[in-house]
């Protein structure tokens, strides 16, 4: 019986092992088609702040993810926003797994142009990154997890909860983009149409140079800050 017990206990760890170490890899099929890592599971390497040559400081790997730390004051960043400087991106499609704290907020950028002296998200789309339950920011549609930021909003809604992992696909083509949270296409729209810019005039980006003008054809992939716990893992993209 103890023999038997001893066999499960190991075979039980064997698997988790197994699926724990899938995190932060490719397989042999996502290598076949293009996939790169943009985050190793370990260090930072690559990433660095948004208008600086060095990485933030309140961010830390935390048990295979990268994490971002909450500020003294919720809701209220560090100035610690992140982008992969490695490389600008055109045609692409980025997949990230994320998991936020209770009430907690955050966001990921694709685009990214630095500006001096002006946040990451002056110029950049942002796909939300929420607590869909307990946020203080959770009263609009467009600002819930997975939406296109204070524009259009994720549907049908359906982000897991803080303290669980989701998924969010972010696909642009030509200007052709949609969003694909845990699953399910959330969201589609085409940049810099007649269409996009009437969005964006109803939005609260609407006197934003950086949108008015843009958004920009390439740029990088970014990270925010918000003031909130939050992890980031499994980080690859393929170029389109």
């Amino acid at each position: 019986m103890k023999k038997i017990l001893l066999l499960s206990l190991s075979i039980a760890m064997l698997y988790s092992t197994g699926i724990s170490a899938q995190n932060n890899t490719l397989s042999s099929k996502e290598k076949n088609e293009g996939w790169t890592l943009l985050f190793d599971g370990k260090s930072f390497d690559g990433w660095r702040k948004c208008n600086s040559t060095e990485m933030a400081s309140n961010w830390s790997i935390d048990k295979g993810s990268m994490k971002v730390a909450r500020g003294e004051r919720a809701g209220h960043g560090q100035g610690g926003d992140i982008l992969f400087g490695n490389k600008k991106y055109s045609n692409f499609e980025l997949s990230i797994d994320w998991m936020i704290e209770k009430e907690g907020n955050s966001g990921i950028f694709y685009y990214v142009v630095e500006y001096p002296d002006k946040p990451i998200y002056y110029a950049a789309p942002e796909v939300q990154v929420l607590d869909n339950w307990n946020a203080g920011d959770n009263k609009l549609t467009n600002h819930l997890a997975g939406s296109l930021y204070d524009i259009l909003p994720a549907l049908p809604q359906n982000a897991k909860p803080a303290g669980e992992w989701n998924t969010i696909v972010i696909r642009v083509k030509d200007g052709k983009v949609t969003h694909t949270q845990n699953g399910v296409k959330v969201v589609e729209y085409t940049l810099w149409t007649p269409e996009w810019y009437e969005m964006v005039a109803n939005s609260k980006f609407k006197d934003w140079p950086g949108f008015k003008e843009g958004p920009a054809k390439e740029g990088y992939i970014g990270l925010q800050d918000h003031g909130y716990d939050c992890w980031f893992r499994n980080i690859k993209i393929r170029e389109l």
